[in-house]
Formats: C-alpha cells, sequence, structure tokens
C-alpha cells in the first residue's frame, strides 16, 4: 500500500508549543477507557501538549493512566460531567487550540445542554465523537451555529440519529451532509467517507475487520485531534484516517484480525508514522 499523505520532518529548534495544544473532554463512570485511549493516541501523533478533562468521580483512575497526557477533574454529576463544569472548560478552551469531545462521555439531559453549549461557544476547531454527536443528534441544527470548525467522526448508527437525506451512494449522502451542516464528517466503515464543507468528498479503503473492536474509535479521535493542532500537517483529516487504518493493517498482516485491540493500534503509531516523514 502506498503511502497516503506525508508528514513534515521536524526543525530541530521547536518546542513543545509548536506542535499544538490538545484538550479532550470526555469519560464517565464505567467509560474510563475511551478518554484514556484517546489522549494516548494523540500523544502518539505528535502533539505537543495533551490535556484530558474527565469527571471527578474516575480523575484518579485517568491520572494512573497517564503520563504523557495531563487530566485534570471536572465538575460531575452521577459521574457524568456537570453543567457547572461549562465555564471552566471554556476557561481550558480559550488555551487549547483544538478540542475533542466525546470519547465515553454518557448520556444525559445536562450531558445535551452542555455539548450543545460547548458547539455554539467554543473557539476552536472541535472534534465530536461517540456521545458528543448523540448530544448534537437530538438537534442537528446546532452544527449551523458552530463557533469554530467542526469535524465529525460518526460510524453508520451515530450518523443515521442525525436524519440526513439518504442516497444509494455513501460518498454523495455524506457530501450532501457536510455541505448542509458546513461541517467535516469521517463517516466510519470498511470504505470511511470523509467530506468536507465544500460538498467534495472521498473514500479510503484502509484497514479491516480486526479493528471492529470499542475503543478503535477513540484511537482515531485522539490522532485526528493530535494531527489537527499540528499546522504543519497539509491534510490532517485525511492522514489521520489513513495512519489509523494503516496501524491497523500491519497488525493483522502480522498477527491476524482477531487479536488486535485498540491499544495495538497505538502502539504501532510510530512505525506508520516513521515511513512518511519527509
Amino acid at each position: 500500500m502506498e503511502v497516503y499523505e506525508t508528514l513534515p520532518k521536524r526543525a530541530r529548534d521547536t518546542h513543545k508549543g509548536d506542535y499544538g495544544r490538545l484538550l479532550i473532554l470526555g469519560g464517565c463512570v464505567g467509560y474510563t477507557g475511551a478518554p484514556n485511549l484517546c489522549a494516548q493516541a494523540a500523544v502518539r501523533a505528535g502533539a505537543g501538549l495533551v490535556s484530558l478533562g474527565v469527571p471527578r468521580a474516575i480523575y484518579e483512575i485517568c491520572a494512573v493512566k497517564q503520563d504523557s497526557a495531563m487530566p485534570f477533574p471536572l465538575p460531575d454529576e452521577d459521574g457524568k460531567l456537570s453543567l457547572s463544569a461549562l465555564d471552566p472548560i471554556l476557561e481550558r478552551l480559550e488555551k487549547s487550540d483544538v478540542c475533542v469531545l466525546g470519547p465515553g462521555l454518557g448520556r444525559s439531559e445536562d450531558l445535551t445542554k452542555l455539548v450543545q453549549t460547548l458547539i455554539r461557544e467554543t473557539p476552536i476547531p472541535m472534534v465530536l465523537d461517540a456521545d458528543a454527536l448523540y448530544a448534537a443528534a437530538q438537534n442537528p441544527d446546532v452544527l449551523l451555529e458552530a463557533g469554530a470548525p467542526l469535524i465529525l467522526t460518526p460510524h453508520e448508527g451515530e450518523f443515521s440519529r442525525f436524519g440526513a437525506e439518504r442516497f444509494s451512494d455513501r460518498v454523495k449522502e455524506t457530501a450532501a451532509f457536510s455541505e448542509k451542516y458546513r461541517c467535516t464528517v469521517v463517516r466510519k466503515g470498511p470504505e470511511t467517507v470523509i467530506a468536507l464543507p465544500d460538498g467534495s468528498a472521498t473514500a479510503l479503503q484502509v484497514g479491516n475487520p480486526g479493528m471492529a473492536k470499542g475503543g478503535s474509535g477513540d484511537v482515531l479521535a485522539g490522532i485526528l485531534g493530535g494531527f489537527l493542532c499540528q499546522k504543519q500537517i497539509q491534510r490532517p483529516v485525511e492522514t489521520a484516517v489513513w495512519v489509523h487504518g494503516r496501524a491497523g493493517d500491519l497488525f493483522a498482516e502480522r498477527f491476524g484480525e482477531y487479536s488486535m485491540t485498540p491499544g495495538d493500534l497505538i502502539d504501532l503509531l510510530p512505525e506508520v508514522t516513521k515511513t512518511m516523514i519527509q
């Protein structure tokens, strides 16, 4: 398989601030793995600084799991982020370059309000993943009120909740949605469709069935956030999808599909990205 995109070689006289500050928001009681996988993938993808905001109830668990990312606690209720987390989140957003919202977030009326408010008020590019997509789908028009570029990462079930106009062609269908709501969509599946706000779209055939496990999407969200932080990368969305799928294909080639875990994808990222640096 040919390399889909290249990654720029880093200059020697740089520092962590040159590679972006990523804020990840997610997690709830019972779903601590998702935000941690996302953060670990973002670090491996080269983000300069990765902060992970989680409900106070799971902060200690996440802190133990992280060495390179920086977890911090946020106000919660019943093990999920509460509306009172809004102000501290907005303060963090002012110091961040990109935000990933949703891995392991959970669902509640308060979370739906929180997510929709963040879509409107966030001043930086935001990746909506997992339960953040559920919250947005309760009122799809909120996407049109976004204060900054949005990147949505739905699988088929999540995409269907938005009630998008149906076509026989997934590429045209996703392109129409992206153009209507002025957002970028990464529609995951055996053939992942990437659609841009201008109505253009493409499909990438990379990855394999071994990646059909809980957590794989959290890894993709982390890679995507990490690449978006790095302004030097020309096509961060397409590159993230390719790198994620290629890591899965490398594992399948060596060990087969059945035993693949999301952590394996993260472990193989250095091998994938090394071949892409120019």
